[in-house]
């Protein structure tokens, strides 16, 4: 068990550089104090992680609300984007509200009895560490095989301490479940974690010309939900919950930002503290998570099941979809007939500046992952400004969107079904997972979002037809050779193609 460090091993979050951000051509590193001194001039975070990213801009957005008054649920909606506005025109963070709640918290990594973000009790809780190569991703731990990567059990190479923060805030967002390091609590050793609050989900933060206005345009409005006075607090301004105490309900926006982690972690520095050497990873929480509404994810709802409070799910992010793919969900308002709620975040961006809602565009953050170990990729991207598109400002506009990406999804779905039953009827075999239909809707994606944007610009083209061609030319092109060489090939081919075209029937009218 390693011992205590040190007092003079320090590292700060609010005044060591450690957060990426980006101002034109020019990149720099700044501490959170800073972060926030200079949101007028910085442009964007550019942290290599994009959970990480997204999991910081979570932290930030709660600092925002703190600095400025906007965590005060006292005030009425009008009060509040009054105050925003003001904010907004001030043009930059006031120092004194920034220096005044930065001296007055504990940012310390490396605090023996408040490190910033973790829990030193793991120190006596736990009887061993997890590995450094546990900690961080893509390293191979304990017997792992290291297929892409140079390190293994016997060679624990550290982290700078930087880049181990950033590793921090993933884990707390999207750590996995399943076993862990056993923590024993009250006499009682459990191993068992659960997954993180943002686990396989993809995120959508307002993104505004400057990271002051970023960061002011990502705070949630408060919804009215149960709040209880005095009680909201991050895991910084407080000793952090544990095991011993839980926090009671989800409160705003601390707790819903900030204060949701099911893992308790604690870094063991190197020599000054430049480097982290060690990690303890475990379980923070026995009870099950809460249901919350993250402002920044979008939901999708399944009337069949049974359990009522899991019938609303968080949309799965997905690698090899499109960010213009979930447009519809986030120009359309939602009803109550209608299956996707987009973030809620949304629903405060119309009382914006005029000139900002016009420049805000909107930055995806996703995480693809399953449910519970398995890490397959991360991804970022930028919209265009869609704000004047939502169905608040061009409910015309809004419309033609929702169409064009209904019109792109069933025309994916009925090539990868004409694209087996081509294959199948060309090699007169029953493959269940036929290569032309892989090949296909890979070739057909970028096609379509080619079409997308021509739709939009000409609002009396005809949908079905031109997702169609774009179909049509992607199962052409991966069937080529075979269309040469066999004629039974370059027939099924043609009949798909046909059928490209030929409308789907439309759905039964319901009766009264």
């Amino acid at each position: 068990m390693p011992a205590l460090p040190p007092p003079a091993v320090t590292f700060s979050a609010a005044d060591h550089p450690w957060i990426n951000v980006r101002t034109g051509p020019q990149y720099d590193q700044v501490g959170l104090r800073n972060l926030f001194l200079d949101a007028h001039t910085i442009e964007d975070l550019a942290l290599p992680h994009p959970p990480a990213a997204s999991a910081l801009l979570r932290i930030a957005v709660a600092i925002t609300a703190r600095v400025t008054g906007l965590d005060d649920p006292e005030l009425t909606a009008s009060q509040w984007n009054a105050l925003r506005r003001t904010c907004l025109e001030q043009g930059r963070f006031d120092p004194y509200a920034v220096h005044a709640y930065f001296d007055h918290h504990a940012w310390d990594v490396f605090d023996q009895a408040r490190p910033w973000l973790q829990e030193p009790a793991l120190r006596i809780q736990c009887d061993h560490s997890s590995g450094i190569n546990a900690f961080v991703p893509g390293r191979p731990a304990g017997n792992n095989l290291a297929w892409f990567s140079p390190h293994g059990h016997h060679t624990t190479e550290p982290v700078p301490t930087a880049e181990a923060l950033e590793i921090l805030l993933i884990h707390h967002y999207y750590g996995r479940s399943g076993q862990c390091t056993p923590r024993t609590v009250d006499g009682v050793t459990t191993r068992r974690q659960n997954s993180g609050p943002l686990r396989s989900s993809v995120s959508f933060h307002p993104l505004g010309r400057t990271l002051h206005e970023t960061l002011l345009a990502g705070v949630p409005a408060f919804t009215g939900d149960e709040q209880f006075p005095g009680a909201d607090a991050c895991p910084w301004e407080e000793t952090a919950p544990g095991p011993q105490n839980p926090p009671t309900g989800v409160t705003w926006p601390g707790r819903l930002l900030t204060g949701l982690s099911q893992h308790a972690i604690l870094l063991v520095p190197g020599s000054g503290g430049s480097t982290v050497t060690d990690a303890y990873l475990t379980w923070a929480a026995k009870e099950p998570k809460q249901m919350t509404t993250d402002p920044y994810l979008t939901y999708q709802f399944i009337t069949e099941r049974k359990n009522v409070a899991r019938r609303r799910i968080k949309h799965s992010a997905d690698a090899s979809r499109a960010w213009w793919r979930e447009l519809d969900t986030l120009v359309l308002a939602h009803d109550e007939h209608g299956t996707r709620l987009r973030p809620a975040i949304f629903d405060t961006l119309n009382d914006l500046p005029e000139d900002l809602r016009r420049n805000l565009r909107i930055r995806v953050h996703g995480f693809d992952q399953d449910g519970k170990v398995i890490d397959r990729q991360w991804y970022t991207a930028i919209t265009p400004p869609l704000l004047n598109w939502t169905q608040e400002h061009d409910p015309v506009k809004a419309q033609r969107i929702a169409e064009c990406c209904r019109g792109a999804e069933q025309t994916a779905q009925q090539l990868t079904a004409l694209a087996k039953e081509a294959w199948n009827t060309a090699t007169r075999s029953r493959t269940t997972q036929p290569p032309w239909s892989n090949k296909a809707l890979t070739r057909y994606w970028p096609k379509a979002e080619t079409v997308f944007w021509r739709l939009l610009a000409e609002p009396d083209a005809d949908v079905p037809a031109a997702f169609a061609t774009a179909a049509a030319a992607a199962l052409r092109e991966v069937t080529e050779s075979a269309r040469i060489r066999h004629n039974s090939a370059a027939r099924a081919v043609a009949h798909a193609i046909r059928d490209l075209y030929r409308r789907p029937p439309a759905p039964p009218k319901k009766t009264a």
